[in-house]
């Protein structure tokens, strides 16, 4: 279980290295871009559940690296992907 730590922290450490030096390139707005719709998607997706779960839909997506990446890259198509595919399994 520690060598899943150290682990972590290093892939951690490794991304907040790129992450600075993208900030330094002038790739920058793109990278803020992509982390500010990354997380208004993270509270839409929960303002979306905490809806649905109100209404009595059971259909709930959750937040994890891969909705993360769609909503981050798609914007607001993506989150609109995200629960297209979960309403299309609950069909």
């Amino acid at each position: 279980m520690e060598a899943y730590y150290g682990v972590a922290a290093i892939a951690g450490i490794c991304v907040v290295v790129l992450i600075m030096g993208m900030l330094k390139q002038k790739s920058a707005g793109l990278a803020v871009a992509f982390v500010l719709r990354a997380l208004a998607g993270a509270a839409g997706i929960c303002i979306v559940n905490e809806a649905l779960e109100s209404q009595g839909i059971a259909v709930a997506a959750g937040i994890n690296p891969v909705s993360l990446l769609t909503v981050g890259t798609l914007g607001i198509s993506g989150f609109a992907l995200i629960y297209a595919i979960l309403f299309y399994r609950l069909l």
